[in-house]
């Protein structure tokens, strides 16, 4: 079989797969290139069912590039909660900003024009563009990635050259005249639904076309970098509570975490409960005579950091809060301050 062939079979199979399997998903109820862009964006890094909670709840406060656009920031970061990768939805604010004030409100209608918007790369440039407007260009991700590194047997890791450009090449060389938006959502769909880690190969429309099948080395793919080693950083949390609510401080405009809320901690080191409360004083906090409670070990995992967390959990008298620190309230931690995910194993205490 000729790769005319082999490109004819394989993108009549995938058409014919999707048409059937497609699953109902909110976002193609109506493909507007905004609805399109949110759902891409929120769908990385994130589980299909959770992110359809909040591509809904999220759409219920935004409806539109407008709205995004004139929201406080701290509304989209507090909708954003619980996602990760917060950058994500300041980006999103920035990219709505642009196109209020260079597009007339208007979403580009291109992909170079929508690839030119703050935090749009290629992928979501070309989900967009090929969604929306079915404009044939390639969308890679990580499904896509799978796949076609399995059916091509591509075995050098698919992140790097020459396998980086193989696998573009060969998504924009797939894709059928007129039909870029089914073609990438299927390819992706199959990636997510039959072609995942573990393939279920017997329920696969590609399988005969498969080279990786053929070859025994399905398992293998995608070949994968090896993994830089992150960077092991201990932190203590100090949960302070007075009657006026928990101490809690936002992080600098720049960084990790950026912008968000947290309680009161010390990144680098493990504090004994002595040395907390002798911090917490020098911060001009009275710490009354409760004794505190330890907080049980936690750990949260960034991209190149991974944090390893203890402390104490204390009630002190009421009190002004110390320089650069507020008093919220548990309601207040729930509708207004944004508390990043890396503090998920303390949220059922403050909150």
């Amino acid at each position: 079989m000729n790769d005319t062939q082999r490109f004819t079979l394989f993108r009549k199979d995938l058409l014919s797969w999707f048409a059937e399997n497609r699953r109902p998903l909110p976002w193609r109820a109506d493909y507007t290139p905004y609805r399109t862009w949110i759902a891409e964006v929120m769908m990385q890094q994130t589980q299909m069912d959770r992110g359809v909670q909040y591509f809904l709840r999220w759409m219920e406060r935004f409806p539109d590039v407008a709205a995004v656009a004139a929201a406080p920031e701290e509304d989209l970061l507090k909708a954003w909660e619980g996602l990760g990768y917060y950058r994500r939805a300041r980006n999103i604010q920035a990219a709505a900003r642009v196109i209020m004030e260079r597009h007339g409100g208007n979403f580009p209608t291109s992909y170079a024009d929508i690839l030119a918007l703050p935090g749009v790369g290629p992928y979501t440039a070309g989900a967009i563009a090929s969604t929306a407007y079915n404009e044939e260009v390639p969308c890679v991700d990580g499904n896509v990635e799978r796949v076609l590194s399995r059916v091509f047997d591509i075995d050098t890791p698919v992140k790097e050259e020459p396998a980086k450009s193989r696998i573009r090449e060969l998504a924009q060389a797939l894709i059928p005249k007129g039909e870029a938006r089914n073609f990438n959502q299927g390819l992706m769909e199959l990636g997510a639904l039959v072609c995942r880690k573990k393939p279920e190969c017997e329920r696969c429309p590609l399988a005969g076309l498969c080279q990786a099948r053929a070859a025994g080395t399905t398992a293998v793919l995608p070949q994968k970098a090896k993994p830089k080693p992150r960077k092991v950083l201990p932190v203590t949390v100090a949960l302070v509570e007075s009657p006026a609510g928990f101490l809690v401080q936002q992080r600098p405009e720049k960084g990790l975490l950026a912008g968000l809320w947290q309680p009161v901690l010390w990144e680098g080191e493990h504090l004994l409960q002595a040395e907390v409360l002798a911090r917490l004083a020098a911060l001009g906090l009275d710490t009354g005579t409760a004794a505190p409670a330890a907080l049980p070990a936690a750990k949260h995992i960034f991209t190149h950091i991974e944090w390893l967390m203890s402390g104490v959990q204390l009630h002190v008298p009421v009190q002004s809060a110390p320089a650069g620190y507020v008093w919220a309230s548990r309601e207040q931690l729930r509708t207004t301050y944004t508390l990043p995910g890396a503090f998920r194993a303390y949220k059922p205490l403050l909150l």
